[in-house]
């Protein structure tokens, strides 16, 4: 599995209707894993997408099969991912809920041991907090816009970036998760906090999802 991630800039109050066309986007090769609209973090009109392909795919020709030239469309940056620990198939997300999108860039030496915290944190969070680890995927360093980015450290960090998404059913839940009650979840949160310190730079914004098959959300957020 080849995964792209997408970041996308509508015009100003243009993004509901990029987002239902990039939703409905047929792409030869490929499919849309989930389109996510900006709760905290990002600005209102950005739009987190995305693409799953079956076959090795440049970010600039993922890029360009998802938009093509859209005259509502002002900016997008898009980087390849591979799968990590998760996802182990092309299923893609359909419960509505908080969506962390959280980028790490990790030092080589330490990226051994992270992915073992992950490996033994995440039963353990998951079961705690009715949420769900989507996945977490490794940036290639394929990707467009030769600029840094510093949404997603791409040109700024070295070492290992990586994109860990995570679901929770709401943001009373993102809260909580950061709270421990009791020593099983204190040994999970001591797993997570020393995969945190292991990274050189780390960054986390929310949103909802909008491919989403249960509910829709209609909140202003940003």
């Amino acid at each position: 599995m080849f995964f792209v991630h997408h970041r996308v800039e509508a015009a100003p109050r243009s993004w509901a209707a990029v987002a239902e066309r990039l939703a409905k986007a047929k792409l030869d090769g490929g499919t849309v894993y989930g389109v996510w609209r900006s709760q905290i973090g990002r600005p209102r009109d950005e739009l987190q997408v995305m693409t799953l392909w079956t076959r090795e795919t440049k970010a600039a020709a993922a890029e360009n099969a998802l938009l093509g030239s859209a005259a509502d469309v002002r900016h997008v940056r898009s980087q390849a991912l591979v799968p990590t620990l998760r996802p182990t198939d092309g299923t893609a997300p359909t419960r509505q809920g908080n969506y962390a999108f959280r980028w790490f860039a990790t030092p080589q030496a330490h990226w051994p041991e992270f992915l073992q915290l992950c490996t033994d944190a995440w039963p353990g969070f998951e079961s705690a907090y009715d949420s769900q680890v989507i996945g977490l995927w490794q940036a290639t360093g394929d990707r467009t816009g030769a600029d840094g980015d510093d949404a997603t450290g791409a040109g700024i960090h070295g070492g290992v970036r990586s994109l860990l998404m995570t679901r929770r059913p709401n943001l009373a839940m993102w809260e909580r998760s950061k709270l421990p009650s009791g020593a099983a979840e204190a040994d999970v949160r001591d797993k997570l906090s020393r995969r945190y310190d292991l990274c050189d730079w780390t960054v986390v914004s929310t949103s909802t999802l909008i491919t989403a098959a249960d509910t829709q959300d209609t909140a202003r957020w940003t």
